[in-house]
């Protein structure tokens, strides 16, 4: 019977199996189990939240608790002491019975209306990707009428200067006329003086005028072929970028006024920091914003700063132009109208003068008239019979004194001194007579000479008053210039006898 009994060790280990069956039996369960959980786990999370809260060590009544806190309306205080109660931010659902607002679900798992959501997310895109071609397009077509407006602008200033530079060429042919009509003056009014070196003066300053208001036009048309340039990028990457707009009916000045961003409805106002409206989205080759059009919007800024600048700099330098031209005229009228005040007071001089010399020559020649009668009378008749008694050398009393010896009388003589002496006096008289009359030969040309000065420094005053009229035209006065010319005055014979 003993024998039968098992050993002490095998009557512990009431199992019949191998250990190693026991063992794999277990680890296959412990897989199986790890396996259930993990999976289960695994199909709850699809369908929860990214946010959700997942702790193990905490009770499930006690995170969802935690969960659902932030969907709760929130109480706020407002003035007199009462609340109110409001909706948390964000998107979602707001269930104002049960006052929360859950947030909006995302699916980790395609739903059963997979194809529709798709469909909406792809028609938001396209229409999103619109909304943005079409406020690039409004922005572009803003700079676009900006620039046109400034190219307007532009060409109104040029029209100005040209109007300027017309006026100031006219200047130049005033002068040329003026300096051609002062040289039919005569030959002792050419004297260089101060009116002369005055248009001569003004010649120089009006070619500087000339020169600086060619550079304006030829800085302005750059210019304006710049913006005509910038303008045409500008339509093209418009109109590139509404070729995803045909079913946006919205106009564009709206979608800018939208956008509330001031900056875009003026290229030339400064960027300011905002806190309200959209932000200018970073250049994207394949987005909507493309770097061209970034390129072409600041271009345009660009552009849009310098024409003002080159518009005012044209403005000033056209208004300084005109005070200096009108100026000038006037400096250069004022000297010839002091010239012709000096001429008219040596004429009055002149005329005076005259009048001293020709009553100096009417007495000497009334003088000299009286000189050869009395010498005349002192020489006695041709003729020995026409002489009287009292006259003869033979009469009876002279006879009889001249019977004594040495007792020659000086009547002879004396007659014949007396009438060469009044011979001398007749001679050096017709001499002054001769030099007075030579003299006042002289006075007379030189106060014609005068006179006519006088009447081409008038006429050349009048003259540009006339043409400086805004209603006579460059043409007109270059017509004038080309048509007209006086002839030369001959040469007077008294200025060849005046010259002995």
């Amino acid at each position: 019977m003993s024998g039968l009994i098992p050993p002490a060790e095998n009557r512990q280990n009431t199992r019949v199996g191998a250990p190693e069956w026991h063992e794999a039996a277990k680890a296959r369960m412990r897989k199986a189990r790890l396996l259930t959980n993990r999976c289960g786990q695994e199909a709850v999370t699809m369908w929860q939240p990214k946010d959700s809260v997942w702790d193990p060590h905490v009770a499930r009544h006690l995170r969802r608790a935690a969960y659902i806190l932030p969907w709760r309306f929130r109480v706020e205080m407002i003035k007199g002491g009462s609340t109110l109660e409001k909706p948390p931010p964000g998107e979602g659902v707001t269930l104002w019975q049960s006052k929360m607002k859950p947030p909006a679900w995302h699916a980790r798992l395609p739903l059963p209306l997979e194809r529709d959501a798709r469909a909406q997310q792809t028609a938001e895109l396209v229409h999103e990707h619109a909304r943005g071609a079409r406020l690039t397009a409004a922005r572009l077509g803003r700079a676009q009428q900006q620039i046109n407006g400034q190219v307007r602008l532009l060409l109104r200033q040029r029209e100005a200067t040209d109007h300027r530079l017309s006026e100031v060429r006219k200047g130049l042919l005033i002068n040329q006329q003026s300096v051609k009509l002062r040289g039919y003056r005569p030959k002792s009014e050419k004297v260089p003086d101060k009116a002369d070196s005055m248009l001569t003066w003004e010649k120089e300053e009006l070619k500087n005028m000339k020169r600086k208001m060619e550079k304006d036009m030829e800085k302005s048309e750059a210019m304006l072929k710049t913006l005509a340039s910038c303008c045409d990028t500008l339509a093209f990457c418009g109109k590139e970028r509404l070729q995803v707009a045909d079913l946006m009916n919205k106009p564009l000045d709206k979608v800018l006024k939208q956008a509330g961003r001031h900056s875009w409805m003026n290229l030339s106002r400064a960027q300011t920091p905002s806190t309200q409206g959209q932000k200018t989205p970073p250049p994207d080759p394949l987005g909507t914003y493309t770097p061209e059009c970034a390129t072409a919007l600041y271009e345009a800024k660009r552009l849009l700063m310098e024409s003002k600048d080159t518009l005012q700099e044209m403005a000033k330098n056209e208004e300084d132009i005109r005070k200096q031209q009108q100026q000038i005229s006037d400096r250069v009228c004022a000297s010839l109208a002091q010239k012709m005040r000096e001429t008219t007071e040596l004429k009055e001089k002149m005329n005076m003068t005259l009048g001293l010399m020709r009553g100096t020559i009417h007495r000497c020649t009334k003088f000299n008239q009286e000189m050869y009668i009395t010498r005349g009378l002192i020489k006695g008749p041709l003729s020995k019979n026409h002489l009287e008694t009292r006259e003869k050398l033979d009469r009876p009393l002279v006879r009889v004194y001249q019977r004594h010896v040495g007792t020659q009388l000086p009547e002879a003589a004396r007659l014949a001194q007396g009438t060469d002496k009044l011979q001398r006096h007749i001679s050096h008289v017709e001499k002054n007579l001769e030099e007075l009359l030579a003299t006042q030969k002289k006075l007379n040309y030189s106060l014609h000479c005068k006179k006519t000065g006088h009447d081409v420094d008038y006429q050349v005053v009048r003259l540009r008053l006339r043409q400086r009229h805004p209603h006579v035209s460059y043409q007109q006065a270059q017509a004038l210039i080309t048509d007209w010319d006086p002839p030369t005055p001959p040469p007077r014979k008294e200025s060849s006898s005046a010259a002995k």
